[in-house]
């Protein structure tokens, strides 16, 4: 599995943060060690340290033109080849690649996708982070007609700078993914979510483009041996850009980890500073027992026209026939999902009626970080009841700029 770069609270001494900037800049900003729990064995930990970026199949991209995203990637790529040669780490241009299928209601869509990611450092406090999403969806005309159709979506995810200030905070500016509850900034890259489309409730707190422009403060706010408090702040402008779109918000998370229970909660609140104003809470649980395969993943997202819930387990028996066996790379998985609807809302990617949603599935975990995802899911709802089924093959890749001092 990959590893998410939701990053907050880890703390660094000066001894790893001055030899090795770039590994100190991804690191920092990590919550805690639930993130990084459970690479495959093949997998150095130097590889496992990125940002997360986001991919939604249940929540279309904006499409933007290729010769836009081009420029941007171009740009960030220039701006950390300018500044980053004299740092002891080099710019990673990292991210996964796959094809992905979807059946819903009888009706089949494929996808083939890939997500690269640039992380730059630039001096040993900045380190300069771009993701973009590139998709083509082929699906059924409809309507009688035989053959496929397709659309092709290209988009940003985020464009950031990560400002180190001290031990117990980072300043972030630009394009960044919106923090509220986990799934957006852990889990959402194809590379690390075990279900290949997002939980009902993705919308609520994310301000519908998932991102936001403008800054963020995060950190930890306190750490010791039995605890670490961490903290996310974020103020978003309103911008109707093409490529950099955000609507005006701000809100934060404050989260509690508890090292010995391998435990984690937090609460997460954002508001609607456009329009009618809108406010959205939220609470998150994770605990991954010491010693033990099963873990649990779960969020609780409220709005005035909507709530819900997700809660995910997973099971990986890495014990079972060593690091390598063969049964060793099978994780099963269970997500339990619902929704309640309040008032109508076309604009939270929410169903339109409550909805309750079994996910069942079973990844398998090659070498060389390869992965397949299979699920089944069965949904219930007073707007018809259907079957969908979802297979994934993903890739993850690493590739260093350059050759390191």
């Amino acid at each position: 599995m990959g590893v998410s770069g939701d990053c907050q609270g880890f703390v660094a001494d000066d001894f790893e943060r001055d030899s090795c900037p770039i590994r100190w800049a991804l690191h920092a900003r990590s919550d805690n060690s639930l993130t990084f729990t459970r690479r495959p064995p093949d997998t150095p930990f130097a590889e496992s340290s990125e940002a997360g970026g986001m991919f939604r199949l249940r929540l279309s991209q904006r499409e933007l033109s290729l010769r836009g995203c081009v420029r941007i990637l171009m740009g960030a790529s220039l701006l950390a080849f300018t500044h980053a040669v004299p740092a002891q780490d080099v710019p990673l241009i990292s991210g996964g690649t796959g094809f992905v299928t979807s059946t819903k209601g009888g009706n089949t869509t494929y996808i083939p996708v890939i997500s690269p990611l640039l992380a730059a450092p630039v001096g040993s406090h900045i380190l300069v982070e771009s993701r973009a999403t590139i998709l083509d969806s082929f699906f059924p005309k409809g309507g009688g007609q035989p053959g496929y159709a397709h659309d092709l979506f290209m988009g940003l995810d985020f464009l950031q700078a990560d400002i180190t200030a001290n031990r117990h905070m980072t300043f972030v500016a630009g394009q960044f993914l919106t923090p509220f509850g986990t799934y957006n900034e852990r889990l959402s890259p194809i590379w690390i979510s075990n279900f290949e489309d997002a939980p009902l409730i993705f919308g609520l707190g994310t301000m519908g483009t998932a991102h936001s422009v403008g800054g963020m403060l995060r950190g930890s706010a306190a750490s010791a041996q039995s605890f670490n408090l961490d903290y996310a702040a974020y103020f978003s402008a309103a911008s109707t850009n093409e490529q950099f779109n955000a609507e005006r918000s701000a809100g934060g998370r404050a989260s509690l980890y508890l090292p010995a229970a391998q435990l984690e909660v937090g609460a997460s609140f954002n508001r609607l500073l456009q329009g009618d104003g809108e406010n959205f809470s939220g609470l998150h649980l994770w605990w991954e027992p010491a010693n033990s395969s099963f873990r649990l993943r779960s969020e609780f997202a409220r709005a005035a026209h909507a709530r819900g819930y997700w809660i995910e387990t997973g099971y990986r028996r890495d014990r079972f026939g060593g690091d390598r066996g063969i049964f060793t790379r099978f994780e099963p998985l269970f997500r339990m999902q619902q929704t309640f609807r309040s008032l109508p809302d076309s604009n939270d990617g929410l169903p339109s009626a409550d909805t309750t949603r079994a996910d069942f599935g079973l990844d398998y975990h090659l070498p060389h970080e390869v992965r397949i995802n299979t699920s089944y899911s069965r949904e219930f709802s007073s707007a018809g009841n259907r079957n969908i089924w979802q297979t994934g093959l993903i890739y993850r890749f690493l590739i260093p700029t350059w050759r390191g001092k």
